[in-house]
């Protein structure tokens, strides 16, 4: 029998287990699919568990490492998608009642890659309807209800990759597959004290995954560490043709030993850690502290002043009616489950041309200003959000599906831990002197963190 500390263990040491027949694939997702079933609904973190198709890949995988054809560190490792993520052996219901049954002949290209690599996937995970809208804001704007952080579950997991969040924190699977278009991945996994990579634009395809804004919307993982998400990344990342806006260089993910060369070039911008609250600024000051030895940090940075949070809002406001028009002209939008959603959000259509077009000739300077920024510094450091999570009213929950039935075993323990628990930094990285940092370092400063009491919270990577 698994104890329970295997399920919060990293990829890489589940990986070695695995390799070393130490660790059963199939026994492994067995107990997922359990916990998933099982604690699943008491964060409100699962819309389908897929136990059928997952023990299917679990015994492939298994027979594979045992015949050794060892196809890397995700063969045999379970996993969830946000459920705006297309499957084929599940509905993908995005969150929303009007899409509940909503089903595709097809696997998003990210499913996929991971099958290639070996992954096994066990489940779809919550989400905040259609993934925005003003959705970001209310916790109860999903048809399964508010998503709940496994750490107090009075409180909010954040959105809209609620369910991911809550599902990694919980051990309910080693990592998950998010969407981020202004937040989304960052959020949850600062409510739920996870790590989160939101890439660059285009590095993972987006071909399967609902689209709520084109020039915006990019897939990611979540887990326990940036070794966790640079695994996953690695594997997923690359050019696909069926997604024009795809990236053809990928993600090489050599693990490097030791502490970078040189000291990496940190910049705090100016007045962001003295607006947050306390608690999250001493979470902040704690993990700075914790990389003192490989990093030289730069305080006060003047950040550019640009619109940046009106123009993503114009951005998303009209790129979002857009993709859910049918939705919208249809009348259907009043079965969406967030009352503001309904009269202010997607029905609230009327986005002037004039302020898209601006907002998109806005994205050159700013561009242009953060290469700027990043000829001085390799990343840009901040609270990954002002606040900790806030209360979240119960407003019902609903069963999970089950995709392939199967009895749930005893499984697991509730953690219960608050502010002391939450991440305290989201990372935000560029090129610097020309030349790329690899996550690789990322991971070493998460390690040398770690080894402090703290971690990185979450991680953005973003390119010229």
């Amino acid at each position: 029998m698994i104890d329970d500390a295997t399920y919060f263990l990293p990829v890489r040491v589940l990986a070695a287990r695995i390799q070393a027949k130490k660790l059963s694939p199939v026994e492994f997702a067995t107990g997922c699919l359990d916990r998933l079933e099982k604690l699943g609904p008491r964060y409100n973190a699962v819309v389908t568990v897929m136990r059928a198709s997952a023990l299917a890949e679990a015994r492939m995988a298994e027979q594979e490492i045992a015949a050794g054809k060892v196809r890397g560190l995700l063969h045999g490792i379970p996993y969830g998608v946000k459920d705006l993520v297309a499957t084929k052996n599940a509905p993908t219901t995005w969150g929303a009642a009007p899409y509940q049954d909503q089903k595709f002949d097809h696997d998003a290209t990210v499913v996929e890659r991971l099958r290639a690599a070996g992954a096994v996937l066990c489940a779809k995970l919550a989400m905040v309807e259609l993934a925005g809208g003003m959705g970001y804001n209310h916790a109860d704007a999903s048809f399964t209800g508010p998503g709940l952080t496994p750490w107090n579950t009075k409180f909010w997991s954040g959105g809209s990759s609620s369910g991911p969040g809550a599902a990694v924190a919980a051990g309910l699977v080693p990592f998950a597959i998010g969407s981020e278009t202004s937040g989304s991945i960052l959020t949850p996994s600062s409510y739920c004290g996870v790590t989160g990579l939101r890439p660059t634009y285009g590095l993972i395809s987006r071909h399967g995954a609902m689209a709520l804004c084109w020039t915006l919307d990019k897939l990611g993982p979540m887990g326990r560490s940036a070794d966790d998400c640079a695994i996953v990344l690695s594997a997923a990342a690359g050019r696909d043709e069926s997604d024009e806006t795809s990236s053809p260089r990928g993600f090489a993910y050599p693990r490097r030993a030791g502490v970078p060369a040189r000291r990496l070039r940190i910049a705090v911008p100016k007045g962001v850690v003295e607006k947050v609250q306390p608690e999250v600024r001493a979470n902040f000051e704690k993990s700075i502290d914790a990389l003192k030895d490989v990093i030289t940090v730069g305080r006060d940075v003047e950040w550019p002043d640009l619109p940046w949070g009106p123009a993503v809002s114009a951005i998303v406001g009209a790129e979002g009616a857009a993709a859910f028009i049918d939705l919208i002209e249809s009348g259907r939008v009043s079965e969406l489950k967030c009352p503001k959603d309904r009269s202010g959000g997607y029905a609230g259509t009327l986005i002037p041309a004039v302020d898209y077009l601006q907002a998109m000739r806005l994205r050159r300077p700013m561009k242009q200003a953060m290469a700027k920024l990043f000829s001085q510094f390799d990343a840009v450091a901040s609270p990954t959000r002002g606040t900790v999570e806030r209360p979240a009213a119960d407003r019902g929950r609903q069963p999970v599906r089950a995709a392939g039935a199967g009895p749930a075993q005893r499984a697991g323990r509730e953690r219960a831990a608050h502010l002391d628990r939450l991440h305290g930094a989201a990372l935000l990285r560029g090129h610097a002197g020309g030349a790329r940092q690899r996550l690789s370092v990322a991971h070493d400063l998460a390690s040398e963190a770690a080894a402090g009491g703290m971690r990185l919270g979450s991680t953005q990577e973003v390119g010229r």
